[in-house]
């Protein structure tokens, strides 16, 4: 059975940095492309970025562009997000997933539908 797990939520002031890891146990990690979601109260869950399965190539939104980083360690399983300059408009749940991807190990995908697997999130607030 697949289980992503997100840890590093918590609360932090505007400003402020937070990481975020996400640890699967799945043994096709290397063939994933790994994104990072998010959804605020009331809103849609949108995509943040995602990193390549060959770790080469990083997507993220314009509004998290700078200020958040995507990385992953394959040996560990792990993916992470990294995120500095944190606004209040951040504040969400977080969400991990993976797309298993047998194509061009520079695609990232960009689409909730491309991705098969999905963590159970990790609340990041950030307070003003």
């Amino acid at each position: 059975q697949v289980q992503l797990v997100e840890s590093g939520g918590g609360l932090v002031q505007a400003g402020g940095s937070l990481t975020l890891s996400c640890t699967a146990s799945m043994s096709f990690f290397r063939r994933c492309i790994m994104g990072w979601f998010r959804q605020a109260p009331g809103k849609e869950r949108e995509f943040v970025g995602g990193i390549s399965r060959s770790a080469s190539n990083t997507f993220y939104i314009d509004s998290v562009k700078g200020r958040f980083t995507i990385s992953r360690d394959n040996a560990k399983n792990t993916v992470y997000l990294q995120m500095n300059t944190l606004k209040p408009e951040d504040t969400a749940v977080y969400y991990c997933a993976s797309a298993t991807w047998a194509g061009h190990s520079d695609y990232v995908a960009t689409q909730s539908r491309q991705y098969d697997y999905w963590g159970q999130g990790t609340q990041v607030t950030v307070s003003s």
